[in-house]
């Protein structure tokens, strides 16, 4: 097939490029994909299970899913706190409002709604398997969080917010193709609206899921923004998946030129798991500062019981 005309190869494929080596360079001591022996040990076996009766069909399925890898991801390292089950719960509690929407009267179409909600799902689980056979094509934007899944130094609203950004990043867009896909009609207007309530969902969910996985530091951060985080995060919901909304569109050109998708696709890859490098950084950038700041006041208050303790004889 030829190039779709508008569509650079060369281009796109020097854009995924230069993105993977600068991702790489903000990661030097964990340059490689998937290392060895990692996956989901010790809970290789349960993992692969989760497929035994192939991909979800409704959101029933999917609920189902989450709720069977969530007790799958609280029993691996670190105990009660493994970085992707941070995600997973707050995929969870998503999924569960869509679910309790879809007869509502705000949903104009439930069959496309319920259909976009499992090709979306389908995304994520699909990760999931392909990180535990340790396969290289796990796409990027998952592997920045999933080999971070042990990692404590990663707080758990950050691993929460690396999940989102994979998840709407990468593979909203292609949801949205399989979507049209499956229902055999082109990305319309009229869908639109019900695809705009998920923003609506998020927005109501903001405040207590950042709150949910924050840490003690984060919280006081969070209170000294008082709604500045909520507004923020509205801006920055809306932004990202109406942007997922047009990659989405101009996938849907290129889903006849196979080679022509597969840069897009790769780029989209690239671009969401350099995003995520980026909020590896400040979430460090922010932990650091709490921990010397916790440091200094725990040496303000032990130099000031000293001094009491000695006024005090």
């Amino acid at each position: 097939m030829t190039a779709t005309t508008g569509f650079d190869r060369g281009e796109v494929q020097d854009s995924a490029d230069r993105l993977h080596a600068e991702r790489l360079r903000m990661a030097p001591d964990e340059p490689g994909l998937v290392p060895t022996g990692r996956g989901w040990e010790p809970a290789q076996r349960e993992m692969a299970e989760l497929w035994a009766d192939g991909p979800p069909a409704t959101i029933a399925d999917v609920l189902d899913m989450l709720t069977r890898t969530q007790a799958i991801m609280d029993l691996l390292p670190p105990p009660a706190s493994n970085r992707v089950a941070a995600f997973n719960s707050l995929y969870f509690t998503i999924t569960a409002r869509v679910g309790a929407a879809l007869t509502g009267p705000e949903v104009r179409d439930p069959v496309f709604l319920e259909m976009l909600d499992v090709e979306f799902a389908k995304r994520y689980f699909i990760a999931l398997r392909m990180w535990g056979e340790e396969d290289h094509g796990t796409p990027d934007a998952w592997e920045v969080l999933f080999r971070r899944a042990q990692d404590e130094r990663v707080s758990r609203l950050a691993a929460a917010v690396l999940g989102v950004n994979a998840h709407i990043n990468h593979d909203l867009a292609l949801a949205l193709v399989a979507t049209w896909e499956r229902l055999g009609t082109p990305p319309g207007a009229e869908a639109h609206p019900d695809y705009l309530l998920i923003n609506k969902i998020f927005y109501r969910e903001i405040p207590h899921l950042r709150r949910r996985y924050a840490s003690r530091w984060q919280l006081r951060l969070d209170d000294l923004a008082g709604e500045l985080d909520d507004w923020s995060q509205r801006v920055l919901v809306a932004a990202t998946r109406a942007h997922a909304w047009d990659q989405g569109r101009r996938l849907w050109e290129l889903r006849h030129e196979d080679k022509d998708l597969e840069k897009a696709r790769l780029l989209m890859d690239r671009a969401s798991a350099y995003v995520g490098e980026m909020l590896i950084t400040g979430d460090g950038m922010v932990n650091r500062t709490g921990s010397v700041l916790r440091v200094c006041r725990n040496a303000v208050r032990g130099s000031y019981r000293r001094v009491i303790g000695r006024t005090g004889r």
